[in-house]
């Protein structure tokens, strides 16, 4: 039994010859080739390329009817005006090519024999330039971060001069890739923030005169705006109080709106002369009242 397995594997893989992958590694909006390694198609041949987990067919050549097509609106249209299929080798060549086209491709070609080509395409992204930032909370020493963000299949790093002090990778999409750095003040040494993929790398240099500048001491300054920003706040306080006390005032005084009665101080006169004696009592005059 076990000797029909190992015949029927060998009749198997003498008949259909299948090639491990291939990597292929490209900048998005760059140009990248898959060879089929053979210099001309034979006549009967009949050669498919696919992409992708369904393995879906983008462009085919059946040699014996001279049909060379390509399924530019296959997969919402991704490959559309970007492959280039060589009639003579077979050779499939993507344009311009996207994020989108990550992935497996694979190319069968049947004749005689049945022959498989597997293509793994890694597409990365242009790099930006990373932020270096500084952390204004720490006074004691200069904290800086190196930051990027959304970036894939990356790594982060920080150099001081050409050796390699810390580093960070990131294999899948992140929001936020940070690498912490501490130096010292008037540090002279020269130091940088490099971000690099497999493909390319952009790198930051460190401007510690500009970053890294001793914190000032506020307290003093802070304590004067505390106290004339207080000062302040009494004297409109003061003057609100004022206001509101006269107004209360103004309010109460009582205001008649009748006639006002003034009467006059009475004054007393002596009899005259020639009137009996027996009248002892003077004479009370009462001043007229006047209103007004």
């Amino acid at each position: 039994m076990f000797l029909m397995f190992v015949f029927l594997f060998f009749c198997f893989t003498s008949l259909v010859g299948v090639f491990g992958d291939e990597v292929k590694s490209v900048m998005e909006g760059d140009s990248v080739t898959l060879h089929t390694n053979i210099t001309e198609i034979k006549r009967d041949d009949v050669m498919e390329w696919r992409f992708g987990r369904q393995t879906s067919t983008i462009a085919k050549i059946i040699n014996g009817i001279n049909q060379v097509s390509v399924y530019a609106d296959v997969l919402d249209g991704r490959f559309r005006d970007r492959l280039q299929l060589n009639d003579q080798t077979g050779d499939l060549t993507i344009t311009n090519i996207t994020t989108q086209h990550n992935g497996d491709y694979n190319v069968t070609i049947t004749s005689a024999t049945e022959t498989s080509y597997r293509f793994n395409v890694i597409v990365y992204a242009h790099l930006p330039v990373p932020v270096i930032t500084r952390d204004f909370s720490q006074c004691s020493s200069c904290v800086l971060f190196c930051l990027v963000l959304n970036m894939r299949d990356v790594s982060l790093s920080w150099y001081k001069g050409n050796s390699l002090l810390s580093s960070i990778s990131v294999s899948d999409l992140n929001i936020r890739l940070s690498l912490p750095l501490e130096v010292e003040y008037q540090d002279n040494n020269t130091y940088s923030c490099v971000l690099n993929n497999p493909i390319t790398n952009q790198t930051q240099h460190l401007n510690i005169t500009q970053l890294c500048q001793m914190c000032s001491d506020t307290t003093g300054l802070t304590l004067i705006l505390i106290c004339s920003g207080f000062g302040f706040l009494m004297i409109v306080a003061s003057v609100l109080i004022f206001w509101i006390y006269r107004k209360h005032k103004n309010t109460e005084q009582v205001h008649t709106n009748g006639e006002e009665i003034t009467y006059a101080d009475p004054t007393f006169c002596k009899r005259a002369a020639h009137k009996p004696r027996s009248a002892v009592e003077d004479d009370v005059v009462y001043a007229g009242v006047m209103r007004r």
